[in-house]
């Protein structure tokens, strides 16, 4: 009696459950279909290909060399020759030769200096005017001055030059030159007329001396 009893009771409710489901399953098989995407297959490469590195090259602007003027040499400043000696050396085998001995003055115990002229002791070269550097053409000036007792020179004046633009320099040269004054009867004394050459010569590009001026 309780076996009937329980199939009428759960008879229904299986029935129900099992319904329920089927519809469950049908509502779940009667959804598309939709494929999941591919994964893209990864590859590699055992010896792969290197792009060449691409050097970037900076361009040098070279300025124009520009043109060098060879400096002049320095002014050529004639010096005074001496006289070549008239007598022979003489040759004394077994004793010694005389020679003159400085005088003495007893009285004053001063030492008697023979007489000399006038001797060039500094001679500073000029500085070319700078006009004078953008010339062709080398030059020269001939100075006649004196000499003072101090040994200065004064009355500085220019009988010949070749360019106008050398005479100021060449006169201020020469007033900075020192010389050993004129000694006579063994005192300084002054010197007039003492007279000199100063060359200024110029260079080209090959370093070649430049010409004089016409006429000089």
């Amino acid at each position: 009696m309780k076996s009937i009893v329980r199939w009428i009771v759960f008879t229904p409710l299986a029935a129900v459950f099992t319904v329920i489901l089927f519809l469950a399953m049908r509502a779940l098989i009667s959804k598309e279909f939709q494929p999941q995407d591919k994964t893209e297959n990864a590859t590699f490469e055992i010896n792969p290909k290197v792009d060449d590195i691409k050097v970037i090259e900076r361009e040098t602007v070279i300025d124009k060399v520009r043109q060098v003027v060879t400096p002049p040499p320095p002014p050529q400043i004639e010096r005074a020759k001496a006289d070549q000696p008239t007598e022979e050396i003489a040759s004394m085998e077994g004793s010694i030769p005389e020679f003159e001995a400085p005088k003495i003055d007893a009285s004053n115990f001063k030492i008697t200096v023979s007489d000399r002229d006038a001797q060039p002791l500094v001679r500073l070269n000029p500085i070319f005017p700078p006009r004078f550097l953008q010339g062709d053409n080398s030059g020269y000036c001939k100075v006649r001055f004196d000499v003072s007792p101090e040994g200065q020179p004064f009355n500085v004046t220019i009988d010949v030059c070749t360019s106008s633009q050398l005479k100021s320099a060449t006169i201020k040269t020469v007033q900075k030159w020192k010389y050993n004054p004129k000694i006579v009867d063994g005192r300084s004394v002054s010197r007039s007329g003492v007279e000199t050459k100063i060359r200024y010569d110029l260079q080209d590009e090959r370093g070649r001396k430049m010409p004089l001026p016409k006429g000089y």
